[in-house]
Order: C-alpha cells, then sequence, then structure tokens
C-alpha cells in the first residue's frame, strides 16, 4: 500500500509529466488561458491516461511481449490511444456540447499528446504490475490536472499585469511557466523521505 501512495505522490508531484519530464506541453501552453478549458482538458487527460492504460498495459504483457512484438509497442499504443480519443471526443460532442466546443482542436491532440503516451510506455518500462500502472497514471492525470489549474491561475493574473512589449504573447507566458515549473522541483526527495 505504502508504494502505491508513493507512485501516486510521484507522479503528481515530483515526477510530473508537465513540469519535470516536459510532456504534454502543446495543451499545456494552448489550453491553461481558461479555467474552464483547463478543467475540461484536464479531466479528459486523465480519463485517457486511465482508459490507456487500462489497454495497453495487458495488449503488451500478453500479446506482445510473448510474441516477441515489443518493437510494435508504440505503433499499437498509438492506435489504441487514437481509438480511445475519438470515443471520449464522441461522448464530449453528445452529451457536452459546450466542453467539446471550448476544447477545439486540443481535443484530437490528445492523440498526440506524448503525456498519455509517455505514461503507458513509462509503465512498462519501469516495471509496474497493472495496479501500480494504474495508480501511476491516476497520479500523472492528476499532475496534469495540477499544473494546469495552476497555470491557468497564473496566466489569468498575467492578463491584468503590466507587461513589456517585448515579453507579451508567448514570452512571458513561457517565463511563467518554467516559473511555476520551479514550484515542483522542491518536492524532490519529500515524498520518498515521508514512508522511509
Amino acid at each position: 500500500m505504502t508504494k502505491l501512495i508513493i507512485i501516486l505522490l510521484s507522479a503528481v508531484f515530483i515526477n510530473n509529466y508537465v513540469l519535470s519530464r516536459f510532456l504534454g506541453i502543446c495543451p499545456f501552453l494552448g489550453v491553461s488561458k481558461k479555467l474552464n478549458a483547463a478543467t475540461g482538458m484536464s479531466l479528459a487527460v486523465i480519463f485517457v491516461m486511465m482508459l490507456a492504460t487500462a489497454a495497453t498495459w495487458p495488449i503488451q504483457m500478453y500479446l506482445l511481449n510473448p510474441n516477441n512484438l515489443g518493437y510494435l509497442q508504440t505503433i499499437v499504443f498509438i492506435l489504441v490511444i487514437a481509438a480511445l480519443v475519438q470515443l471520449v471526443e464522441i461522448v464530449l460532442k453528445r452529451y457536452i456540447p459546450s466542453l467539446h466546443k471550448s476544447l477545439g482542436v486540443y481535443l484530437p491532440l490528445i492523440t498526440t499528446n506524448c503525456a498519455v503516451l509517455g505514461v503507458t510506455i513509462l509503465n512498462i518500462d519501469e516495471g509496474y504490475t497493472f495496479v501500480e500502472a494504474m495508480v501511476n497514471s491516476l497520479g500523472s492525470g492528476l499532475g496534469f490536472f495540477l499544473a494546469m489549474v495552476m497555470f491557468s491561475g497564473v496566466r489569468s493574473k498575467l492578463e491584468g499585469a503590466d507587461i513589456p512589449k517585448a515579453f507579451q504573447g508567448l514570452p512571458i507566458t513561457l517565463v511563467a511557466a518554467s516559473i511555476t515549473s520551479l514550484s515542483f522541483m522542491g518536492f524532490g526527495g519529500v515524498i520518498e523521505n515521508l514512508f522511509a
């Protein structure tokens, strides 16, 4: 149980896929302007991460590895993730059209979101069991959510700030993102020491 807690908290704070591993930057920068869109995108990413792990881990362990087809991992995982994203898009379009419209082009981009693919591949590379992989995926999704919501707040404060002309637009966004990521560096070593 302790290992699962460490995996969860580490995925949220220490190994945050956006702020420490720099995966999933496209939606992080593109959808974080408004809190509603950031929250919706994050929930969709959590859902896809969990489903993708639930589908890809058994495929890797029971189909690819036993048949020496591990070299097909990336292609198979991308196909599975693409199918799951299409499912999420259909559900959102049908049941939550306002969220579907606010996410716009970024929803289909979850298919190519390297954070989702990264989680599924790193779950295998880390040697996690199915339960550990699911916990890591949940933690990674929650970390993505935390980063998106935090950065959405930072960007809302920037809208009212007096920013020098040279820094307006993308430059100040990247500076703010780097400062936000620095805040997560302080968690390194803390989680492991809590349960030592």
